[in-house]
């Protein structure tokens, strides 16, 4: 199923989706240099918004949770990609660990991790789901809402390599864990290829680093299709050494609210845009939709009520809000039966492996989709992202799938680029 983009697709973003079709060979090659020059993120995801006249990035997940939403057909393609990711990282590979969050109640997380140990095992590999949680002491059967089950068990430490008590030694631990609540001892200083590095975690891992190394991407990749770079990159600032519950440190983030607005109506007024600008202001650490609130003027963040402020001090695992990312908005002019929608793309070493629509039946084009009520699965990608169709319309569905890779596939390697500048 394909959204209805509730504005007719004209003015600048369908000329980019014709600069996409007509510059494939130019933008294709461009990707193979880059993947030559940086070492890319074992898995990614990455959420997208389309506003009828910008497509760009709001979100990349170096951890993606939602393996179960994609289209079953789509499956092959994460097989031959994991076989190339591991290729690279150890070749020799015959195990592989993996480590999932903690949160053994999210059925429909665990279906994810079910998929990702499906895809993995069909890649060649012997794969065991290995549990951080201390009640863990024996293997232990998860039943799913599939009807299906996995097993968590509990890992051992022998040296510098993780394993299972009856000798199982992977080659490879691979992390399905964003390591909020901290990196804990048994992971650290490793032997074993870990994936992604613990780097990634957002025990370290801040947003704002890594759309500072989109930029840079966005720009090169511009200058390459000779379009101006705001199409597909949303601007951006940082507040350091807030408190919500202290009040301090709003002026600030409404003056770097107000900073980002007066960019914004510069780029509304010269492309024609009606709408009213807004920003999103998130934590500049952490996942799962927590501490983030849609600003349109720079009064809404001095003006927080008590509710408002506990919401935005606290993300996942308890983790503190004290940096703070105020970024551009992008509205989201897609929809499904009424409801709006936003897509996600999967990618698995460099290959776009498919996507989802994340759809919420009460919110708005100007706000965040990634919250409780959300849906996903009946609206997996009916098409890959990776096979343009010259002979169709720039907007036709898989052109649009197409524009949506390459978009995502720049946001990877901003990823890649954020990680290598974090581990010098």
């Amino acid at each position: 199923m394909v959204p209805h983009l509730t504005t007719a697709l004209k003015g600048p973003l369908l000329d980019l989706e014709r600069r996409f079709l007509s510059e494939q060979p130019a933008i294709e090659r461009w990707f193979r240099t880059q993947w030559l020059e940086h070492t890319i993120p074992f898995y990614t995801s990455v959420d997208l918004r389309n506003s009828g006249f910008k497509l760009a990035p709001v979100d990349t997940n170096l951890f993606p949770g939602g393996f179960n939403n994609l289209n079953p057909d789509f499956w092959p393609l994460c097989v031959q990609a994991a076989q190339s990711a591991i290729e690279k990282i150890c070749p020799e590979a015959r195990g592989v660990l993996v480590i999932p969050e903690n949160h053994t109640r999210n059925q429909y997380y665990l279906q994810n991790v079910a998929q990702l140990t499906q895809i993995l095992r069909q890649a060649g590999l012997k794969v065991r789901i290995g549990s951080l949680l201390p009640e863990i002491t024996q293997p232990t059967a998860m039943q799913l809402p599939n009807g299906g089950s996995l097993t968590l068990e509990p890992i051992q430490r022998k040296g510098n390599r993780l394993g299972m008590a009856d000798g199982f030694d992977p080659c490879v631990v691979l992390l399905n864990n964003d390591l909020s609540a901290g990196v804990p001892d048994i992971l650290k200083n490793l032997e074993q290829n870990v994936m992604p590095p613990l780097e990634a975690g957002w025990t370290t891992r801040r947003k704002s680093k890594h759309f500072a190394a989109y930029d840079r991407v966005a720009d090169e990749f511009a200058k390459l299709l000779e379009i101006d770079p705001w199409l597909i990159n949303p601007y951006f600032a940082m507040c350091g050494e807030v408190d919500f519950h202290a009040r301090t440190g709003e002026e600030c983030l409404a003056a770097q609210v107000d900073t980002v607005l007066r960019q914004i109506r510069v780029k509304y007024a010269e492309y024609g845009v009606k709408e009213d600008p807004f920003v999103i202001v998130k934590a500049d650490a952490g996942t799962y939709g927590m501490g983030i609130m849609t600003v349109k003027d720079p009064s809404e963040v001095r003006d927080l009520n008590r509710k408002q402020r506990n919401k935005m001090a606290v993300v996942k695992e308890g983790m503190q809000v004290s940096d703070v990312l105020i970024q551009e908005g992008v509205y989201t002019f897609e929809d499904i039966n009424g409801a709006v929608a936003e897509p996600v793309i999967y990618m698995v070493d460099h290959f776009v492996v498919g996507g989802f629509y994340r759809v919420h039946t009460s919110r708005g084009v100007d706000e965040n989709l990634n919250a409780p009520g959300m849906s996903f699965s009946p609206l997996a990608f009916e098409s890959c992202c990776a096979f343009p169709n010259p002979d169709c319309a720039p907007d036709d569905t898989p052109n649009r799938f197409y524009a949506y890779g390459v978009v995502g596939r720049l946001a990877m390697l901003a990823a890649a680029v954020e990680l290598a500048e974090m581990q010098q």
